[in-house]
């Protein structure tokens, strides 16, 4: 398993990014909502692997939108959009924004662009559980 770090620009939310997986064997994506394009977001999640964002006290905002089921992870010094953590039975399941990684420019600047809308909450978290990881929020 190797470890990739990162954090958003302050340093406030500290990340690391578990898999066994290379950056190049690594699925990146684009949402096409309104957020996580205003963001320039590119995300990825292992279902083998993990994420962990530690937090200084204070640093962590929270934004829900949508069917309100998932807490997207900024931080509330500098903005950055770290990633996002959706509550499930068994433990919370994430991605990471690979913009907020030390290995940032490893990736594919634009992966293809997907779309969700019209997805309900049952299609939407059956999809997550295919590509997102088991995530973990240290406030």
């Amino acid at each position: 398993m190797t470890t990739y770090t990162g954090s958003c620009h302050c340093g406030g939310i500290a990340i690391r990014f578990n898999s066994e997986k290379k950056p190049e064997e690594m699925r990146v994506g684009r949402c096409g909502c309104s957020f996580c394009r205003r963001h320039g977001a590119r995300t990825l999640g292992d279902p083998a692997g993990s994420v962990e964002f530690r937090c200084k006290s204070g640093t962590l905002s929270c934004y829900r939108f949508g069917l309100g089921i998932t807490d997207y992870l900024l931080c509330a010094s500098c903005g950055t959009y770290v990633g996002a953590v959706m509550p499930e039975e068994g433990g919370a399941i994430g991605i990471v924004n690979v913009n907020s990684l030390d290995i940032r420019d490893t990736f594919d600047p634009a992966p293809a662009l997907h779309h969700y809308d019209g997805e309900d909450e049952a299609r939407r978290r059956s999809r997550r559980r295919k590509f997102w990881m088991k995530a973990t929020v240290i406030a």
